[in-house]
């Protein structure tokens, strides 16, 4: 697979500085890279049923690095996705998100199904990675949840309470969208849903998602992070 840094040294979005996180340099690509975590020790968010929600340290520069590698398929009229990935913080009730996978795919211009997750699976497991959350694109509507993405949003938010959804939308404004069901009302709705058809409304007196990132559970921050491209040509 390929493999490169993104993003810069650390630093909180808010300006303040937070000194020198360079991660070490290692020959071998599985030893463990663990940006600086600057999240305080007392924060956390709630979801709307009460309950705490661990928070997830992101790296700003994410949604530029993917919007770029989506860039082909972009043109192409044609979705793009990607795992994200990332550790607990040792000692601290809080995730920090350290790699961003992009698997194996399949895509229309309003699907993208991951294939053989076996050698993304062989990845997380060498490198001892949890899984946070995806990222797709939207090549040429705006930033929203489809069905498609509740459904599959969901099963990620079942392994992982706090897990997100990153909605790109290159060529509409605003660029990108952090996501996740709400709990319990969003989780119930999905699950519960029987329809088998790929796009299908929901009831619309309910709010189904939210954002997690205003007044939400993620915390931007800009530092360096692991972007594995394990597609092939």
């Amino acid at each position: 697979p390929q493999e490169y840094h993104g993003g810069s040294s650390a630093s909180i979005s808010n300006g303040q500085d937070a000194g020198s996180a360079e991660p070490p340099v290692a020959d071998d690509p599985t030893k463990e890279f663990m940006p600086e975590c600057l999240i305080g020790p007392d924060h956390y968010s709630l979801t709307e049923g009460g309950v705490r929600m661990r928070p997830i340290q992101m790296p700003e520069g994410i949604f530029d690095e993917f919007i770029d590698i989506a860039s082909i398929n972009t043109e192409a009229n044609l979705e793009t996705c990607g795992v994200l990935c990332g550790k607990q913080v040792p000692g601290q009730d809080a995730l920090i998100m350290t790699t961003l996978i992009i698997p194996k795919q399949r895509a229309t211009s309003d699907t993208c199904t991951t294939e053989h997750e076996e050698e993304l699976f062989v990845v997380q497991m060498d490198r001892e990675l949890i899984t946070l959350g995806w990222i797709h694109t939207h090549p040429s509507q705006t930033c929203f949840m489809s069905s498609l993405d509740l459904h599959t949003q969901c099963s990620y938010q079942l392994m992982l309470p706090e897990a997100i959804a990153i909605v790109c939308a290159p060529r509409h404004d605003p660029r990108f969208g952090i996501f996740r069901l709400t709990d319990p009302t969003g989780i119930d709705v999905i699950t519960n849903c029987k329809e088998k058809s790929a796009f299908h409304p929901h009831d619309p007196s309910k709010q189904i998602y939210t954002d997690a990132d205003t007044g939400g559970h993620v915390v931007f921050v800009n530092y360096d992070f692991d972007i594995i491209d394990i597609r092939g040509d």
